[in-house]
């Protein structure tokens, strides 16, 4: 098997996992959306720790300086806030308003991009922003609200990246400094819940006290899947696996969950759907042209002449 189909293979598994996690989420009741992120954080480290070991030295942590440091912990808050709400969202039946998010969020990533790095925004992105904000107004309509759930986890987890990139540490290592700083935190709610007699954690069933204890295997390895993958495809490749991860969560609420799905709602995901798939399509040619004009810049050797 060649690099490139087995980095497609780890990308499809990767997000094939995210998307799945509707389904495992219910699995953790009577344990409260709070204690299932606190158990995620914990056990998480505990992994991620093991994994640095094995993998590579742990002195890369020395190099890691005071702004990077900042930068991390901002993104701790972040992803933990993300976490937090699609814990709670799935397990109260909100999770098609979960994909929603993760369907918009390559579009707030580009307003993201304009209103702090400065970037313009080419017409067909343009169009495709104005269809999903006609898609939110149709959202809103439908819910009797502002679909909170799905913009505060585009929000998030689009600030998550941006801050992530600008950190400029590796996923892996980025997950283990996150985690540790949050690890005494969620460690402190645990005791705490546990104190008041409100804990799951040993006191429901062994099974239960397992699947809490994975929270933190299946947290790492579709990271490592993930990047396996990138470091295999193209990025416009894994951007378009992403969309994997949407539309699997997306079957679950419908199908599985069997959530509302008005003929109102089913328009408003329909818009979604159609200004990704212009800003997707952008995205190609974008970058198909940009590889032509880099091929067409490269000076042309003259027959008979050699490079020094």
């Amino acid at each position: 098997m060649s690099e490139q189909r087995k980095g497609v293979f780890f990308g499809i598994a990767a997000y094939m996992s995210w998307g799945l996690f509707p389904l495992f989420w219910p699995l953790l009741k009577p344990a409260a959306a709070f204690e299932i992120l606190a158990h995620r954080i914990v056990w998480s480290l505990v992994v991620m720790v093991i994994l640095m070991a094995r993998l590579r030295s742990l002195n890369w942590l020395r190099a890691i300086g005071g702004r990077r440091i900042r930068m991390l912990a901002l993104a701790a808050g972040l992803v933990s806030a993300n976490w937090a709400t699609y814990i709670w969202a799935v397990n109260h039946g909100h999770v098609v308003e979960t994909a929603l998010g993760y369907f918009i969020n390559p579009l707030v990533s580009v307003l993201l991009g304009v209103f702090f790095l400065g970037e313009r925004v080419r017409r067909a992105q343009w169009i495709a922003l104005s269809i999903a904000a006609i898609a939110v107004v149709i959202l809103t309509i439908d819910y009797g609200r502002l679909p909170w759930i799905a913009l505060t986890l585009a929000l998030t987890f689009g600030l998550y990246g941006f801050v992530k990139k600008k950190a400029a540490v590796g996923a892996l290592e980025s997950l283990t400094v996150e985690t540790g700083l949050l690890f005494l935190p969620a460690l402190g709610y645990l005791l705490y819940v546990d104190g008041t007699g409100h804990g799951t954690f040993g006191h429901v069933s062994t099974s239960k006290d397992l699947l809490l204890a994975s929270c933190g295997v299946l947290t790492a390895v579709p990271l490592l899947w993930f990047a396996a993958a990138a470091n295999r495809v193209p990025l416009t490749t894994v951007g378009l696996l992403q969309y994997i991860a949407p539309i699997l969560q997306f079957l679950c609420g419908v199908v599985v969950m069997h959530e509302d799905m008005p003929a109102s709602r089913w328009a408003g995901f329909t818009l979604v759907w159609l200004g990704l798939a212009v800003f997707a399509l952008e995205s190609i040619l974008h970058r198909r042209r940009q590889m032509q004009q880099l091929s067409g810049a490269a000076p042309a050797i003259p027959p008979g002449s050699r490079p020094a």
